[in-house]
């Protein structure tokens, strides 16, 4: 049998290519990518005619957005896509897997959300967004557990979480985690239904807040997407909006922390 002397040289080249990370003109385009370098983060609220306007091309997160719409049919979108550069100390092509897992950690720290702030349109003032936050074992039980931390991220990772919002009340979430090898994706859902006071705003499973961290080789390219299936109260839709704008800011700065400290520590 004659041997392909040419074979191990094209499976390096391969094994070489599928180890860098896509870069932000491919994940979204140059000229989003132009704009977003220029001013972050980059928003969209939808209340009608709603399609993902800023989902960056990354087949995973696709998949999972459309899984999503389908499931929930929102009557409310908010995407916003956020750009984080790397320390210069950082790894530029891609992303280390100390780094991976350090960022993994870092948005596994459900904790730290705890007193995070948001403006407030309709008090035209910063405002507190988590008053409390703090894993728990379980919705029936409802006991507190630390924040969990990996050595090696798993693939799909679930955990519950209590978290007081004083806006929308005490209320228990799902968080799905997952992880790949440029990315990093997590999915909120509401176990219980949010009021504001004595309204009902988004009913029990009616609301999904994703966000994906893609690595970028130079940056950390950030999508988050906020979608509810909200009361038709007049004005309720745009209030509800608002809220859910100004409070992806809140978390992309909380994220911007997160992320220096986890390439900090690396």
């Amino acid at each position: 049998m004659r041997y392909n002397y040419f074979l191990p040289i094209i499976l390096l080249l391969a094994v070489t290519v599928t180890g860098f990370s896509a870069s932000l003109e491919e994940l979204i385009g140059a000229d989003r990518a132009a704009e977003l370098t220029a001013s972050n983060p980059i928003t969209e609220v939808q209340h009608r005619d709603i399609l993902p306007r800023l989902l960056p091309r990354d087949d995973r997160l696709q998949r999972l957005i459309d899984q999503e719409m389908e499931a929930l049919g929102p009557s409310i979108l908010v995407e916003s896509l956020y750009r984080y550069e790397k320390p210069v100390h950082a790894s530029r092509e891609t992303w280390t897997e100390a780094e991976r897992t350090g960022l993994y950690n870092a948005c596994l720290s459900i904790s730290s959300l705890e007193g995070i702030e948001y403006f407030s349109f309709s008090r035209n003032r910063m405002r507190t967004f988590y008053e409390t936050s703090t894993v728990i074992d379980n919705p029936d039980t409802k006991r507190p557990r630390p924040d969990p931390a990996y050595g090696t991220p798993p693939a799909e990772l679930r955990i519950y979480a209590r978290q007081k919002d004083l806006t929308f009340g005490d209320n228990i979430y799902q968080y799905t985690y997952y992880a790949y090898p440029h990315s990093l994706i997590s999915v909120q859902e509401n176990i219980s239904a949010m009021n504001v006071g004595p309204i009902i705003v988004v009913g029990k499973d009616r609301l999904r807040s994703v966000v994906a961290v893609l690595d970028a080789g130079d940056s950390l390219l950030v999508y988050m997407a906020s979608m509810a299936k909200a009361a038709s109260f007049p004005g309720m839709k745009e209030r509800v909006g608002r809220s859910f704008s100004s409070r992806a800011e809140a978390i992309l700065t909380w994220f911007a922390g997160r992320a220096a400290g986890a390439f900090a520590y690396r």
